[in-house]
């Protein structure tokens, strides 16, 4: 499990700045087509660990929506830090049009 987190963990680190992607395209690379909770248990590890080099704000749900928002230092940071790369949103939801990144099996 250890190596698969690590996996989750290189492709979050190649979302650009003021993009995002989602934990189904994660999952989708990883080779597991309905592993998005995983991908979120991945995630949540992050955020009980001190890891800082983990950019796990980039990483939305398949609306746009920060469905991971709880697991930040408040239910703000997510956004903030996304808006402050740049990131546009649609009432709640990131404009996914302008700034959804589809990761590569290639990374």
């Amino acid at each position: 499990m250890n190596d698969l987190y690590e996996r989750i963990y290189d492709i979050v680190r190649s979302v650009p700045l003021g993009m995002v992607t989602t934990y189904g395209h994660i999952a989708q690379v990883i080779g597991s087509r309905s592993g998005a909770r995983l991908v979120g248990w991945a995630l949540n590890a992050v955020a009980v660990s001190d890891r800082t080099d983990i950019p796990c704000h980039r990483v939305v749900n398949r609306l746009g929506e920060l469905s991971g928002k709880m697991h930040f230092e408040t239910p703000f940071v997510m956004r903030e830090r996304l808006e402050a790369e740049g990131v546009t949103f649609n009432a709640e939801a990131v404009d996914m049009q302008k700034h959804l990144w589809i990761p590569s099996d290639k990374l």
